[in-house]
């Protein structure tokens, strides 16, 4: 009969003695597998970002230059003696433009706008914001009469007055707006096509002014002395041309650069108003000089192979030799 008190059993030897023997360095070392994949991992993570070393470098330190053109816009300024793709346009017109291109072409420079007639104003502080001076350079535009309902002038006297050229005030105002400056060039460029006439300072007393405070001063002489057309609107708001006598005053712009260091130059036509912007643009340099990287060694191999491997290495050991061992 069945014994119910009856237990199989199995006898075994005792695993007593297994904790007493000594730690392998293989079971030592699988601890550090964990710590191997996550340097390996780490080591493919920077050969990601792309480490580079620079192996060629040159100086880059801009030093700009701080620049007022004063802007002649008298009434000599509407004669229609310079072309431009082949049509006639006024001297305002095209002085405009080339000033705006010698602008942009200066980005490190602070520059400063001048604008004058009978009266002189200053239209733009010194400021590396070229976008701003430039649109107030846009607007620049020679004085218009007021008319009444038939056409007529009703404040001649102010018109006359505004159609002026006062050059001294015009350099007295752009020496102050360089008094202050810390730049270590300061030049102010003054475009005029006509003699001084009007305005409370006379030319060479602001030219002495500048030659005392260092300030260069080239001089632009815009035609020459003559018979040009001028253009003007009948009382039928339909343009005609008149033949008018304009005298540019050579004689005083030289004294001018003369007396501060500088230089004059004359420009007849479109051409050589840009000559002339282009000889400035050389004469006063913009100093360059500072640090930048030019090629590169790329450093990426030097941390991912290394990485790889080691995150290799690891998961062929976990999988092979330590797969079995506790």
């Amino acid at each position: 009969a069945w014994n119910a008190r009856h237990r199989f059993s199995v006898l075994y030897s005792s695993v007593q003695g297994l904790r007493d023997l000594p730690v392998t360095f293989a079971q030592r070392f699988k601890r550090f597998l964990p710590a191997l994949e996550i340097l390996g991992l780490a080591l493919i993570v920077v050969a990601l970002a792309r480490p580079q070393q620079g192996l060629e470098e040159f100086k880059v330190h801009t030093e700009g230059i701080d620049i007022v053109v004063c802007l002649d816009r008298s009434g000599s300024m509407r004669a229609e003696d310079f072309f431009e793709n082949e049509a006639r346009v006024n001297r305002l017109h095209v002085v405009k433009r080339v000033v705006r291109e010698f602008i942009q072409g200066r980005p490190d420079d602070r520059i400063g706008l001048v604008a004058f007639g009978g009266f002189a104003e200053s239209r733009c502080p010194l400021t590396l914001d070229h976008d701003a001076l430039l649109d107030v350079l846009k607007e620049e535009k020679i004085p218009e009469p007021l008319r009444d309902a038939r056409g007529r002038i009703v404040d001649e006297q102010s018109f006359r007055e505004e159609l002026a050229t006062a050059i001294g005030d015009a350099l007295a105002i752009g020496t102050s707006r360089l008094e202050r400056s810390d730049a270590r060039s300061r030049v102010l460029i003054l475009v005029s096509d006509g003699e001084s006439n009007a305005g409370v300072v006379e030319p060479m007393e602001a030219a002495k002014a500048a030659e005392i405070l260092g300030i260069k001063v080239y001089t632009v002489g815009v035609g020459s002395t003559g018979v040009v057309p001028v253009p003007y609107q009948d009382r039928f708001g339909r343009t005609q041309y008149t033949s008018e006598l304009f005298k540019l005053d050579e004689a005083t712009l030289k004294a001018i650069a003369d007396t501060t260091g500088g230089q004059y130059f004359n420009a007849r036509d479109t051409a050589a108003l840009e000559k002339v912007y282009d000889q400035i643009n050389r004469l006063e340099k913009t100093r360059t000089e500072g640090v930048l990287y030019t090629q590169y060694r790329e450093l990426y191999l030097a941390t991912l192979l290394p990485g790889v491997g080691l995150f290799l290495l690891a998961w062929i050991l976990r999988m092979t030799r330590f797969l079995t061992l506790p």
